[in-house]
């Protein structure tokens, strides 16, 4: 029997837990609208509001402060343009340079097509936003500023952000704040309440539930323009028909990833550690990008010198190791990573970059099969990028 790959892309999306599963399984078949009256509809609206609450006491906030989105993309988009709207006739967004592009795109579309005037605030070579860059930008007009946007902790590189700090700096004005908290959700503790975020995402495929859920936590009074029009359903702030199963999966995910969150951090801290060093063993030129000590437990980001990130990739998948490289492809032109230009990298290393990220199914397994295969792998994809 052939071996399983090795799956080291828990960050793109992380297998479902049996929780979450089991969640799903049970409501599948199930007829409902969870906005009908009768008693199916009644029944369906319970299963939804019981994993509401469930989201909120794991995530410390209150049930009225989850709002169900289909995801992470659709939870930033909801944040930023409608914090934007309902904060007019301000301008200016504040937003992370190394933000995803989930909470980027939208920002910028809001430029290209509202007016606004999207500020991006550097990063020093961790991806780390300083304090002190957050409360200059906000000084030279705390009256125009619509929001502030900064992500918990870093998709690409895993850096994490001192949001508490900056949410805090923002409050002092008057500002909101919202953060992507996609990544830190069942990695990091995480509490609405003490972060005092005004908004924060999060979806339910990184942490092993369903894919096509999530949902933006908004605090009491923060009520953003609709992005999506219709039933109201959610708060009158998101329409649509409520995928009960998911939302049931997703809450399962939330509960066990929250509940088993200091066991995974240590656990895959020290694989992550292990990971990094025999990496740094087997490719002596690696360079790690990120923050050394403040990043995610299951993140190793390297650059690897003389490569293409998206042939070394192919490389490894062909090996049967699964990962993924630091850049976006648009067209099939291989562009370098935005995360890393801002961090200070240049466009080839940028380029040449590898994500490998571990999860709850992650083994030392995993880490032998990168291992066992690498070397050769960085070796042939140095001498293709010289021919």
């Amino acid at each position: 029997m052939s071996r399983p790959p090795a799956y080291l892309d828990h960050a793109a999306t992380t297998p479902m837990l049996p929780e979450a599963i089991e969640a799903v399984t049970e409501q599948l078949g199930r007829v409902g609208n969870a906005s009908s009256l009768h008693a199916a509809g009644r029944r369906v609206r319970r299963v939804v509001e019981e994993a509401r609450e469930t989201i909120a006491d794991a995530l410390g906030a209150r049930p009225s402060e989850v709002v169900f989105t289909s995801g992470g993309t659709e939870a930033d988009n909801l944040a930023v343009k409608g914090l934007y709207w309902a904060r007019a006739p301000r301008t200016r967004i504040l937003m992370s340079a190394a933000e995803h592009h989930a909470a980027l795109d939208p920002a910028q579309w809001l430029a290209d097509s509202q007016g606004a005037k999207v500020e991006l605030l550097p990063v020093d070579e961790a991806g780390r936003v300083h304090p002190d860059t957050l409360r200059a930008a906000i000084a030279a007009g705390p009256d125009d500023v619509a929001l502030v946007s900064v992500m918990w902790a870093n998709n690409e590189v895993g850096t994490v952000q001192p949001v508490h700090v900056l949410a805090a700096i923002a409050h002092d004005h008057g500002i909101p704040f919202h953060t992507d908290a996609v990544q830190a959700v069942g990695q990091l503790p995480v509490s609405f309440a003490d972060s005092a975020a005004d908004a924060l995402a999060l979806t339910g495929h990184k942490i092993g539930g369903p894919m096509g859920v999530g949902a933006l936590l908004l605090a009491r009074g923060v009520t953003p323009v609709s992005v999506l029009h219709g039933g109201g359903q959610e708060r009158d702030v998101r329409s649509g028909t409520l995928d009960a199963p998911a939302i049931a999966g997703f809450a399962a995910a939330v509960r066990v990833a929250v509940k088993e969150q200091r066991e995974q951090h240590r656990r895959l801290t020290e694989l992550r550690d292990e990971l990094i060093e025999r990496v740094r063993q087997a490719v002596p030129d690696v360079v790690l990008n990120g923050d050394p000590r403040h990043r995610l437990p299951g993140n190793a980001h390297f650059s690897f010198p003389g490569c293409e990130g998206d042939a070394l990739l192919m490389l490894l998948d062909a090996k049967g190791v699964e990962c993924s490289t630091g850049s976006a492809c648009s067209a099939g032109v291989a562009q370098p990573s935005h995360v890393l230009l801002a961090m200070g990298a240049e466009p080839a290393a940028a380029r040449g970059s590898l994500r490998f990220t571990l999860g709850h199914t992650s083994t030392r397994d995993d880490i032998d099969r990168l291992i066992e295969v690498l070397p050769a792998a960085v070796e042939r994809a140095r001498r293709a990028g010289l021919s």
